[in-house]
């Protein structure tokens, strides 16, 4: 499932390819993702303009100038692909290389603009969704209004951090887990964060001090914004409407490297894996307390 990093790639792709641009007809080929598509609802974008795409936690709002919206979730493999008005298609979102005699029967909505490019939202799997909201109640939307602050913004903090963790019992892999916490982070990027602050998953959050607390934090921020720079991490192959391919998984100290000998020059153990609430962890008991 694309994370924060990702759907950060996909929203500044999209930008640069459908910014400004007037929606002039949807085509629904397969209503039926985690959410039944409504042809009445995703009517009401036809005519209007994108004026504005934002990304919260790990959903995509597109902004309509008529003060409609629409929220996107790609699920474990939604993507977006881009068409321009050449017919030449553009891949904008995670996982596959783009084959278009294979993608074709997943392109489930089509977007076509004026001047006669296309946005196309191509699922395997349909477990992403869309949906219509009006601008004004967004974000009191079941899908984001109970989720934690960004985590690259100021208000992801210490005090922030100390205050939620008051009366709490929970492992600190959970913790960050929990969008209610911190909106945006999945896995791949916990496990990293995990090893770079030197603190095992199964730790308690109650254990945890002052300096542990603000080197998470310090983390989280650090590496968010060196995958984003990379272009997200490319677990099969990921690269945005512009050819650019992500690379921060070959910055990957720990998530998939079971066996392999801990990146710490000077530890010798080798990198272990446990579920957690059915999720891989990845970690080096001798560097991780």
């Amino acid at each position: 499932m694309p994370e924060l990093p990702e759907v950060e790639v996909v929203k500044k792709s999209l930008e640069s390819s459908i910014y400004n641009l007037i929606i002039k007809e949807v085509r629904i080929n397969e209503p039926n993702l985690r959410y039944k598509i409504k042809k009445r609802e995703i009517s009401k974008l036809i005519g209007s303009k994108i004026t504005k795409i934002e990304r919260r936690s790990k959903y995509l709002i597109f902004k309509l100038s008529n003060k409609m919206t629409m929220l996107t979730h790609l699920g474990m493999t939604g993507k977006f692909f881009y068409e321009d008005k050449k017919n030449n298609k553009k891949k904008t979102s995670f996982y596959y290389n783009l084959n278009n005699h294979k993608d074709i029967k997943h392109d489930h909505v089509l977007f076509i603009f004026k001047n006669n490019s296309k946005l196309i939202y191509n699922d395997v799997r349909k477990f992403g969704f869309i949906k219509i909201d009006k601008e004004n109640t967004i974000y009191r939307n079941i899908h984001l209004k109970n989720l934690g602050p960004e985590p690259l913004k100021s208000s992801f903090n210490l005090d922030y951090f100390r205050n939620f963790i008051k009366n709490k019992k929970k492992k600190i892999k959970d913790l960050l887990m929990d969008q209610k916490f911190v909106a945006g982070l999945g896995n791949i990027y916990v496990n990293e964060v995990l090893f770079f602050s030197k603190i095992r998953p199964t730790r308690s959050i109650r254990t945890l001090n002052k300096k542990e607390m603000k080197r998470i934090i310090f983390f989280i921020k650090k590496i968010l914004k060196k995958a984003i720079s990379k272009g997200g991490s490319s677990i099969k192959n990921f690269e945005n409407s512009g050819g650019k391919t992500g690379s921060f998984q070959d910055n990957f100290k720990v998530y998939g490297k079971l066996g392999q000998k801990c990146s710490n020059s000077d530890c010798k153990s080798y990198i272990k894996k446990m579920i957690l609430a059915q999720r891989a962890s990845f970690y080096c008991s001798n560097c991780q307390k």
